[in-house]
């Protein structure tokens, strides 16, 4: 749901012929049975995700950020949720208006223009790539074109803003209870085609998992990677576009809102379309990169990513620039450089450590991290066809200092964004203590795959980097 991923560093595959029997799939990808405790924890999500993003938005807009007022309205009877309810923005022509163009836009803009950007930007990996192998043996193409979608959209939104004028910039914020209607509609809408696509009409048959649950296979997505046609792939479109796209659109209209409001644009607000800007770049620079991660290698599509991706994303991970509109803060010098230096150092780690996987990935190894060849362990495992498949797990670099190393870097840029909004809520830090429990939780679900995978040669490498997120410690 989120785009913080990973793939294990220098996963690389070399296949060998098949021996002639088909051997049973290795437990890869997500569950094929389901426990109580998971079923518990998804029926919960299912029911109280959506309630969730709506109480924060409807503090902002009824009780300027505060978690704490509705419930005391509520519980002293001050006010019923009907009140609650009735003065808050519904649905209107205009917002279901703005966000079917805005989608229509970005289908094709992904679909119809192919990526130019990798042609005059040097390093910058961009066009028709491969994924990496699903369970059942295939390897998809994808046409890496978000970098280019990314900049056309903002050409668009800056010429709008300063020359044509069509639209005020702060026309998302002015909209974004309406729009939240709309972006539920098109999560659950897309979640159910999927779930239906994977029953009927899947577009890899064998890559499909059914666990005879209803609310598992909703919410966890039967199909691998659903596509329409050759090249509309509803795991890359949905991660990236919209809602990655529109992440910088709506901080943008937060600034403009707040110079409309105060006739000025803090230096917190500044902070947080800058750090959070970098991080959104990164992500389209590294989109080719992205094809390796989780999201694309081991989740398949349903409503965790496609609900997800068009509402929890855009609404939640933008909670600081929503609430500096409420509550502006002009930080001391001090204090912006310090957030300033913790989310550069933060976003460092991060691009590091994924840089040094990526390196041994692409060179088999044969390179040099720190100055010194890798050191690393050699794993094997199985796809759903019988053939066997090598990798190699690095444990040099940052690599081997914790597992997971740059996830500890993503959590300090996170850290950043919510610093910069004071400490007078706790609404903007919502997203420092959800990244910690959704990467903690992403630790152990992406290491119970691997081991799954992997069989002793996991064992082996846990020995060897036994640090998860924190050296020493954790």
């Amino acid at each position: 749901m989120a785009a913080h991923q990973e793939k294990k560093p220098g996963e690389r595959n070399r296949k060998n012929a098949p021996n002639g029997s088909r051997t049973p799939q290795v437990q890869w990808g997500r569950a094929w049975e389901v426990d109580w405790f998971s079923l518990a924890s998804i029926i919960f999500l299912l029911m109280f995700a959506p309630l969730i993003v709506y109480y924060f938005i409807m503090s902002c807009d009824q009780y300027q950020c505060s978690l704490i007022d509705p419930l005391v309205d509520l519980l002293t009877g001050n006010k019923h949720l009907s009140d609650i309810w009735n003065k808050t923005p519904a649905l209107t022509y205009r917002a279901a208006g703005m966000y079917t163009l805005w989608v229509a836009f970005q289908v094709v803009l992904y679909v119809f223009i192919p990526d130019f950007c990798h042609k005059f930007l040097p390093g910058y990996v961009g066009g028709v790539q491969e994924g990496a192998i699903t369970p059942a043996g295939v390897v998809n193409k994808y046409e890496i074109n978000g970098l280019q979608a990314w900049i056309i959209t903002h050409v668009l939104w800056f010429a709008n803003a300063y020359y044509f004028h069509f639209f005020s910039p702060t026309i998302i914020f002015d909209n974004w209870i309406p729009l939240l209607w709309c972006a539920n509609i098109l999560g659950y809408v897309v979640s159910t085609f999927a779930m239906i696509k994977g029953y009927f009409f899947p577009t890899n048959a064998t890559d499909c998992k059914f666990t005879s649950n209803f609310f598992y296979d909703y919410m966890m997505g039967i199909e691998f990677n659903p596509r329409i046609g050759k090249w509309f792939d509803f795991k890359l479109f949905f991660n990236g576009r919209p809602g990655i796209v529109a992440w910088t659109l709506i901080n943008l209209s937060y600034a403009a809102k707040q110079q409309e409001l105060y006739g000025q644009v803090t230096n917190s607000m500044i902070l947080v379309n800058v750090l959070q800007g970098i991080y959104v770049l990164d992500f389209f620079w590294n989109e080719a990169w992205y094809l390796k991660t989780i999201d694309i290698c081991h989740d398949h599509f349903g409503w965790y990513l496609g609900w997800g991706d068009c509402v929890w994303l855009p609404y939640l991970y933008t909670l600081q620039g929503l609430y500096l509109v409420n509550h502006p803060v002009q930080l001391g010098t001090a204090n912006a450089v310090g957030i300033l230096m913790l989310g550069l150092i933060g976003y460092y780690i991060f691009r590091v450590t994924n840089h040094q996987k990526d390196l041994f990935r692409r060179t088999n190894g044969n390179c040099k991290i720190w100055g010194k060849k890798p050191e690393y362990i050699e794993c094997s495992y199985m796809s759903v066809d019988g053939t066997k498949h090598y990798s190699k797990l690095m444990t040099s670099g940052f690599w081997g200092w914790a597992r997971h190393f740059n996830y500890t870097g993503d959590l300090m840029g996170s850290l950043a964004y919510c610093l910069t909004c004071g400490f007078d809520h706790i609404l903007p830090y919502f997203y420092i203590i959800y990244m910690t429990i959704l990467l903690t939780h992403r630790c152990i679900r992406d290491e119970h795959r691997c081991f799954s995978k992997y069989g002793k040669d996991w064992k082996r490498y846990t020995a060897a980097v036994p640090y998860r997120l924190l050296p020493g410690i954790f």
